[in-house]
């Protein structure tokens, strides 16, 4: 139970605070951890570790993640930002694909249950070992310490005050994939967190300081998570409840209704 909710805490910090790095770098409110297919690789990765048992389901995950990570960020040395977002699409659709001939591929049922349940991201832990565990708080500590030292250049970047280079882009990306992977790799993948969440924060809060909505994210991310994770262990109905179909059914009407007063402010002022 305390490691599950250790996991809520640092998902609950780590997919937020991703998700505002690649918004700023961007400066597009559609900027999302899994735009570039960082979650697709993390799933295939899995899925491969888990169907062959050649390593770990996390050691898996972060291979992939990283191999794709590496891609992109060759492509972001060439591409614009623009081009990039399209690249993200089409490259996070063809490793999605790849994923699912892997899995419906599966020398057994077990095994297909096994990579789904990790799909299910329900914070149970199965499988994971104690050195999956300290890998991924490393990866955590490395990400949320870049997040924390480039802000003030992020937030610059965001305001079209300077524009950050090629290879300062790439080494964000590289940054925010340590993020996504210390939390995906044991968790599996949480959906609405990194996209819906950073929004929410930009809504209720216009400040440009990605300090600032790195801390009510994250907030957030971790009071949605928890409850999200209470309601999917006790109060389930008698059936199994994915983490992140639970928490965009939870999170929807707040989404909508600070969404609707955030464009109504808007309308006001204009």
């Amino acid at each position: 139970m305390l490691l599950s909710l250790l996991y809520v805490l640092i998902s609950g910090i780590a997919l937020p605070v991703g998700g505002l790095q690649m918004q700023y770098l961007w400066r597009n409110q559609l900027g999302d951890v899994y735009s570039l297919g960082l979650g697709s690789a993390a799933c295939l990765g899995a899925a491969a570790a888990t169907m062959s048992g050649a390593c770990s389901l996390t050691v898996g995950s972060f291979i992939c993640t990283l191999v794709c990570t590496l891609i992109c960020y060759f492509v972001t040395l060439k591409v614009s930002t623009r081009n990039l977002i399209t690249f993200g699409i089409l490259f996070g659709t063809f490793i999605g694909s790849l994923g699912t001939i892997v899995v419906t591929n599966a020398p057994s049922s077990e095994l297909m249950k096994k990579y789904y349940l990790w799909g299910a991201a329900n914070f149970n832990m199965e499988g994971v070992t104690g050195g999956d565990i300290a890998f991924s708080l490393i990866l955590f500590a490395i990400g949320l310490a870049y997040a924390l030292v480039s802000h003030k250049d992020l937030s610059r970047h965001m305001d079209s005050q300077i524009e950050l280079s090629a290879s300062r882009k790439a080494l964000s990306l590289l940054m925010i994939m340590f993020l996504v992977t210390s939390a995906v790799s044991i968790c599996g993948p949480i959906g609405f967190i990194s996209l819906g969440v950073p929004n929410l924060s930009r809504t209720i809060c216009r400040s440009k300081d990605i300090r600032t909505h790195y801390l009510i994210s994250s907030a957030m991310g971790i009071g949605l998570l928890l409850v999200t994770f209470l309601v999917s262990k006790y109060v389930n109905f008698g059936i199994y409840l994915p983490i992140s179909a639970t928490m965009a059914i939870i999170a929807l009407p707040l989404s909508a209704l600070l969404f609707i007063k955030g464009g109504g402010q808007q309308e006001g002022k204009a």
